[in-house]
C-alpha cells in the first residue's frame, strides 16, 4: 500500500512539474506573439556621434546598449534618439557651443537613416509614419531633444529644430536652463526662475503652435505645473518612473502623475537603476564601483564617478562616454556568477513602477523607456537585445495585449497626434 501510493505521489509531482514547464513555455509563446504583433517604442535612446560615420555606425554591432542589430534581435521597433547637451553657462558663447554639439546630432540621426541604413531604418516625423516604415519591415527613429538650452534666447530656433524632426522637447535637463528650472534645484532649495521664466512660457507656446510634445523628465516640479496650466496640448515624461516607489527628484509624486493623467499626457516608465529601486541601486552600485574601477585600471582607462561627471573637461567627457559601455560590459560578465554581488534592479522592479502608475493614473497614461547608453539599462533589460524581457514581465502580470500595445507606444503616439492636432488648430487660427 505504502508502495502503491509513493508511485501515485511520484506521478502526480511529475504531471504538475510537466503542467508547469508547459505552462511556463505556453505564456512565453503568447508574450513571443504579442510582441511580434504590438509595436515596441522606446523614448530615450542617447546617442555619440563617433557612432555615427562611414566606418562606424549603428548597422553594425557596437559596444553600444544600441544599435540596429540589437534592435531587430531584441524586437525594439522603435527608438527616439536623442539630441542631449548639457547645461553650461547662460551667455551667447555657451549657446553657440551648445547649438553646435546639438545640430552635429540632428546631422547623425539623419545620415544613419539616410546614407548608412536607409533600407533598414526610416525617421517619422508622426504616427502614420511609425506604422507605415513598420509595415515595410524597417525599423523607426524618431527624435527628442534633451535640454532646449541650445536653442538660445531665438524662439525661431523651435521651428528649426521641428524642420530637423524634433517631435519633443526638454525645456531643461541638469542644472537651470534660460527656459525653466530643473529638478536638481531640489537638492538646495535653489532655484532660478520658481518655475517658468518669461522665455520659457512663450516656448510652451510655441511648441504648441508647431506641434512639439513638452517633456516634462527633467524639469522641477513647478516648472512642470507650469507648463500643464499653460499648454493647451498634452504634455509626456520622456523618462521618469514613480516617486513613490523610489524618492528621487527625477520620478514624478501622485499630485504631478495625477496632472499628467488630467492633462491626458503619458509618463514613460525609465529603465534606470537609481529611479527604480534606491537600497537595492546603492548596494550594487557600492559593489560595482570597485570592480568598475578595477576593469578600468587594467585597460589604462581613467574612470569617473557620475558625481564628477560636470569637473570633467570635453576631452574628458568624450572619452569617458567612448570607454563607458566596454568597461561596463566586463564588469558584467565579471560579476554575473559573483555570490557576493548584491542583486540587480531588474524588470520586476521596473514592472512594478508600471504597475503602481497604471493603478494611479490608468493604463491610457504610461509608457516605456530605456534611458539606454545615458545611464539607463537593468537586468533583463540591459540593452536592445533583451526588449522582449519586459513584455514577458507584463504578460506573466496578466496584462493584455491591447494593454501592452498601449504601453509600449499606443499611448505616445496617440499623444503626438493629439499634440500635431492642435498646433493645426493654432495655426488655422
Amino acid at each position: 500500500m505504502r508502495i502503491y501510493t509513493l508511485f501515485t505521489l511520484c506521478c502526480l509531482l511529475l504531471s504538475c512539474g510537466e503542467k508547469q514547464e508547459k505552462s511556463t513555455e505556453n505564456l512565453e509563446e503568447k508574450a513571443k506573439a504579442i510582441h511580434d504583433r504590438v509595436i515596441t517604442v522606446d523614448t530615450h535612446i542617447d546617442i555619440n556621434v563617433k557612432n555615427f560615420t562611414d566606418s562606424v555606425n549603428y548597422t553594425q554591432r557596437l559596444q553600444t546598449q544600441v544599435d540596429l542589430p540589437k534592435m531587430k534581435e531584441g524586437g525594439l521597433d522603435v527608438g527616439w534618439f536623442i539630441v542631449y547637451t548639457g547645461q553650461d553657462s547662460l551667455n551667447a558663447e555657451g549657446y553657440a557651443k551648445a547649438a553646435a554639439n546639438a545640430e552635429a546630432k540632428f546631422r547623425a540621426i539623419h545620415r544613419l537613416c539616410e546614407e548608412f541604413a536607409p533600407d533598414q531604418i526610416g525617421l517619422a516625423l508622426n504616427s502614420d509614419d511609425v506604422r507605415r516604415i513598420v509595415g515595410e519591415g524597417k525599423l523607426v527613429a524618431m527624435i527628442g531633444v534633451e535640454n532646449a538650452y541650445p536653442i538660445g534666447e531665438d524662439l525661431s530656433n523651435f521651428e528649426k529644430y521641428h524642420e530637423w524632426g524634433a517631435r519633443y522637447i526638454s525645456l531643461s535637463h541638469n542644472g537651470h536652463s534660460q527656459f525653466c528650472d530643473s529638478n536638481t534645484g531640489e537638492e538646495n532649495d535653489e532655484w532660478l526662475h520658481n518655475g517658468l521664466s518669461e522665455l520659457g512660457k512663450n516656448a510652451v507656446f510655441e511648441m504648441n503652435r508647431l506641434g512639439i510634445m513638452i517633456d516634462v523628465s527633467h524639469p522641477s516640479k513647478e516648472s512642470m505645473k507650469q507648463m500643464v496650466a499653460l499648454s493647451k496640448a498634452p504634455i509626456i515624461a520622456s523618462h521618469s518612473s514613480a516617486r513613490a516607489l523610489c524618492d528621487h527628484s527625477r520620478n514624478l509624486d501622485d499630485e504631478q502623475l495625477l496632472l499628467l493623467k488630467e492633462n491626458g499626457g503619458v509618463v514613460q516608465t525609465v529603465a534606470f537603476s537609481a529611479y527604480l529601486s534606491t537600497e537595492k541601486h546603492k548596494a550594487r552600485a557600492t559593489y560595482m564601483k570597485e570592480v568598475y574601477q578595477k576593469v578600468a585600471d587594467s585597460l589604462g582607462i581613467e574612470w569617473y564617478d557620475r558625481s564628477q561627471f560636470r569637473e570633467l573637461t570635453d576631452a574628458q567627457k568624450a572619452t569617458f562616454i567612448e570607454n563607458y559601455p566596454k568597461v561596463l560590459n566586463i564588469s558584467k560578465e565579471l560579476v554575473a556568477d559573483d555570490p557576493k554581488a548584491p542583486e540587480a534592479v531588474n524588470v520586476s522592479d521596473f514592472v512594478d513602477h508600471i504597475d503602481y502608475m497604471v493603478d494611479l493614473i490608468g493604463i491610457d497614461h504610461v509608457g516605456i523607456s530605456s534611458d539606454f547608453d545615458g545611464g539607463g539599462g537593468i537586468e533583463g533589460w540591459s540593452d536592445a537585445s533583451e526588449t522582449f524581457n519586459v513584455t514577458l514581465e507584463l504578460v506573466k502580470r496578466g496584462y493584455t495585449e491591447e494593454e501592452i500595445a498601449k504601453l509600449w507606444g499606443g499611448n505616445l503616439l496617440r499623444v503626438l497626434d493629439e499634440v500635431q492636432s492642435v498646433a493645426k488648430e493654432l495655426q488655422a487660427n
